[in-house]
């Protein structure tokens, strides 16, 4: 086998986690007097870095945006972290990798904190070498520095043997930063156009295909 490392992303890409993001977002919006837009533009949400995310969205400072992503908190900490649920093929894909061989980890914008708790509700924890992402102080938010942290964490010398999965274009554009493959995912939060533009190595419609990508591609 050609990949003997998976990175995973975890909105999108492991957990359908729009419902509880989206929430946050309103929650944030709302205590901050701002108007709350549509599902589709809350939609946006869901991968980038939050307070970057924020910030462009609503056309505030960096520090304002820091207060925005502490008011998201508020309600994703206790409610939102839980609307959410594990996309239908995703837990089997997980153990044919495992059982494969393969080191899989997890590499998320997302905070760490956070990623590990949902992982370890839904019950695929285990599954994981590593889980890796964000620090909960805003630091190591943008996906390439998530990767780097998960291939040294994974001590991984051999970057050719790297695969990035993710439904977003940040997933591949960091993959690419860190000189990796990409598989974007279509049936997650990012558009066909936009993981087309983002100029992925393989795309998968399902968590199916995916597999049948990353379990029979030669070395």
């Amino acid at each position: 086998m050609k990949y003997k490392t998976v990175l995973l992303d975890l909105d999108g890409t492991i957990t359908d986690s729009g419902p509880g993001i989206m929430g946050g977002v309103r929650y944030a919006l709302e205590k901050h007097g701002m108007d709350v837009p549509g599902e589709e533009q809350l939609r946006s949400f869901i991968g980038p870095p939050l307070k970057e995310q924020f910030r462009d969205f609503c056309g505030i400072t960096d520090e304002e945006a820091v207060e925005m992503v502490t008011s998201y908190r508020e309600y994703y900490g206790e409610r939102g972290i839980f609307e959410n649920r594990v996309y239908d093929g995703v837990a089997p894909l997980l153990k044919r990798l495992k059982d494969a061989g393969i080191t899989v980890a997890m590499a998320t914008s997302k905070p760490e904190k956070y990623a590990v708790q949902i992982a370890e509700h839904f019950g695929i924890a285990g599954y994981f070498d590593f889980i890796g992402g964000a620090l909960m102080d805003g630091t190591r938010t943008e996906k390439s520095e998530v990767i780097e942290y998960v291939l040294a964490s994974c001590k991984v010398e051999d970057r050719s043997t790297v695969i990035m999965v993710g439904d977003r274009r940040y997933d591949i554009e960091g993959a690419k930063r860190a000189g990796l493959c990409s598989l974007g995912v279509l049936y997650g939060y990012g558009s066909r156009e936009e993981i087309e533009s983002a100029g992925p190595d393989y795309i998968a419609e399902t968590p199916e295909a995916a597999g049948r990508i990353l379990l029979t591609q030669e070395s």
